[in-house]
């Protein structure tokens, strides 16, 4: 049985690899547009399954699929982050990026993945939603400008990556690192686990 990662992202290709897992990637094109008063959990919920969908229908032999989809989820008021929050995508413009990490700056915000690993064969699909909270320090407009330079945040949900060393955008987080950098593996693996999936 093959392993399919339903992603272009050359982040979750790289945090699947160190996993030890043989897997191919088949990128789903599926339409992303939120529903209208769609909550983000529901929606990045939706969005993983569908993508695994999508891409088990373009399959002929048999296949275990994994499908994630990321979003950061800006809260409207300080106290913290609830399922109500604004989805921060990925930014259109430097303008866009700019205006993003302007909000974030020295904020909390929510990141949230949902995985779906999906068995067509069996019918079998399983989804968790995990989230980690991301405190910004107080970087500048210049540290701003110079990050939107570099082409970095325009492919990355909320225009920015914990891992970039140049710009260094997050004070703490709480909860996966894995997850900011979008796949959570400590929740793929009890996934794994729990279908009794043995990569040998």
């Amino acid at each position: 049985m093959q392993f399919v990662l339903a992603s272009g992202s050359p982040r979750r290709r790289e945090l699947l690899g160190s996993l030890g897992i043989n897997f191919v990637v088949v990128k789903s094109d599926i339409d992303e547009t939120q529903h209208p008063g769609e909550a983000p959990y529901d929606y990045v919920r939706r969005l993983s399954i569908e993508k695994a969908e999508a891409v088990a229908a373009r399959l002929t032999e048999p296949s275990l699929i994994l499908a994630a989809d990321t979003v950061v989820i800006l809260a409207a008021d300080t106290i913290g982050v609830t399922d109500s929050g604004d989805i921060l995508g990925k930014p259109v413009d430097a303008d866009d990026a700019r205006e993003m990490l302007r909000r974030l700056r020295t904020r909390d915000h929510m990141v949230c993945t949902a995985i779906t690993l999906f068995q067509p064969d069996d019918d079998h699909i399983l989804t968790e939603l995990t989230r980690t909270t991301v405190t910004m320090r107080d970087y500048t407009d210049a540290e701003i400008d110079a990050y939107i330079a570099t082409g970095e945040p325009f492919d990355k949900a909320g225009a920015y990556a914990i891992q970039h060393e140049g710009c260094h955008p997050v004070e703490k987080i709480d909860g996966s690192y894995s997850n900011v950098v979008g796949l959570p593996l400590e929740t793929l693996k009890g996934m794994l686990d729990q279908i009794g999936y043995n990569k040998g």
